[in-house]
């Protein structure tokens, strides 16, 4: 499998920011004002000139239409620097990389940022799509490579709300879900990440329905991530987020504490330790 590369501090989308500013200025445009030609918000304007966001193909081309640049933001869309991920997922993976606090809740399936290398890889050579050996070990080098983000003990700060299903699912066998939960603990009682399960008991909760990860910058609005089959979806308008943070705040209300979520990620570990080791005995 390929290394992993270093994490950088420059924004991916960087070179794209710095251009759109500059036109925009010789336009003699406020960011709100290009935002009302090109049916964008001023917050999707304003976290593309800080590199933090792509214009999709429609986006360049209404920018380009709009500051009569020729087709040159069309041209311009560059790659994810060879990282490779779901197609939904390209957007969330620039804002993750630049947040300074993500609070995350996950339904079915640790969170890409925790996942260990064997948990990962049994969820990528899984689903209904086969993957070739080589696009696998692409996705897999970005998930992994992903996970450090934790590398800085200081940012980002990192809450995960975890359904109890994440802790029981036996994703890879007993043995991978040992090593992955251990890993989730160990990161908790570090105090790195805050961890706090919502278990079957509660029943109904308000995050039921799916994935959301909630994102804060240092100098820019925070925005929304939700996730469902093969589609996922950026939210920047500020009462969407509004109500996925309410939303994200009442299921925490029904959660385990942090020191009480540890201790049942813990005894769940040691019983998939258990059901390894007799299933390993003669």
């Amino acid at each position: 499998m390929k290394a992993w590369p270093s994490r950088t501090t420059r924004s991916p989308g960087c070179g794209t920011g710095e251009e759109l500013r500059r036109r925009r200025e010789a336009a003699g445009l406020t960011q709100e004002e290009l935002s009302q030609r090109v049916v964008m918000s001023r917050t999707h304007i304003a976290h593309i000139e800080a590199g933090r966001r792509r214009p999709d193909v429609e986006d360049a081309r209404r920018l380009d239409q709009v500051l009569g640049t020729d087709g040159f933001f069309e041209r311009f869309l560059p790659t994810l620097d060879g990282k490779k991920v779901a197609e939904h997922f390209k957007g969330a993976l620039e804002f993750e990389g630049q947040a300074t606090e993500i609070r995350v809740y996950a339904p079915k399936l640790a969170p890409g940022i925790l996942q260990t290398p064997a948990y990962a890889l049994e969820v990528l050579s899984s689903g209904a799509s086969p993957k070739s050996p080589e696009e696998r070990d692409e996705l897999l080098t970005t998930r992994l490579e992903r996970g450090r983000i934790l590398d800085n003990f200081q940012s980002p700060k990192v809450w995960a709300l975890l359904d109890e299903a994440v802790l029981r699912r036996p994703i890879g066998g007993p043995a991978v879900m040992c090593e992955q939960l251990r890993h989730i603990a160990i990161l908790g009682e570090s105090h790195r990440i805050r961890v706090h399960v919502l278990p079957f008991s509660v029943g109904y909760h308000a995050l039921l329905e799916g994935f959301v990860s909630l994102m804060w910058f240092e100098d820019l609005p925070p925005v929304a991530y939700t996730e469902g089959l093969k589609s996922g979806r950026i939210w920047e308008l500020s009462s969407v987020v509004r109500e996925c943070q309410v939303a994200y705040d009442h299921a925490l209300g029904d959660a385990l504490s942090h020191r009480q979520s540890l201790a049942l990620i813990r005894a769940v570990a040691e019983d998939f330790e258990h059901e390894a080791e007799r299933a390993q005995r003669p």
